[in-house]
């Protein structure tokens, strides 16, 4: 039987979860997001950010696989512009694919962003919305940044559900909330 994992409790756009605690390194925990399945959160999120960003003058909203996939959707809906999904992987059908280098906080990995060759056009020369579940790091957002600079297109705007970690870094964010970190005792003594 597995142990009962401590939570940290959340409302988005008047939507509660409890976010299971994952240790990402030793003496840091982080609240993670999940939305891949959950409809009404996403729908909640998303109706709550579209109208955050409504005023905002973009013309393609960009995000990175996998789990604010879902988001970008919703918001395109909602939004009635484009969407693009930058990869982690590479596949031949990308064609001639541009690509940037990132390290995100849930994996402690460098990933590589990829953008498929057919979605450059929606991305060059155009004003781009950059969006994510949660901006931690700001590594993954960067990778972005890049990938959308190499494709000639100007990030204009950058969005998420959840900030975390220092408050004051991500002041230019449109965000519905913000997500502490969880330092165990031991690791802020040593």
């Amino acid at each position: 039987m597995t142990q009962k994992r401590e939570t940290y409790p959340v409302v988005v756009a008047g939507v509660r979860r409890d976010l299971p605690l994952f240790e990402v390194k030793p003496g840091l925990r982080i609240a993670v997001l999940n939305i891949l399945g959950d409809v009404e959160l996403t729908e909640a999120a998303a109706a709550a950010l579209a109208e955050r960003l409504k005023d905002q003058d973009f013309d393609v909203l960009v995000t990175a696989e996998a789990k604010s996939i879902p988001l970008a959707h919703a918001l395109a809906r909602r939004l009635n512009k484009p969407y693009v999904v930058l990869r982690k992987t590479y596949k031949p059908y990308m064609g001639e694919a541009l690509q940037a280098e990132t390290l995100s906080i849930t994996t402690g990995k460098p990933q590589t962003l990829y953008l498929d060759e057919k979605d450059r056009p929606l991305i060059q020369g155009k004003k781009v919305a950059l969006v994510d579940d949660v901006i931690s790091t700001g590594s993954t957002l960067q990778g972005m940044r890049m990938v959308v600079e190499k494709a000639g297109g100007q990030v204009v705007t950058q969005a998420a559900i959840f900030t975390e970690g220092e408050r004051a870094k991500w002041a230019d964010i449109i965000a519905l909330g913000h997500l502490p970190l969880f330092f165990d005792e031991e690791a802020k003594e040593g």
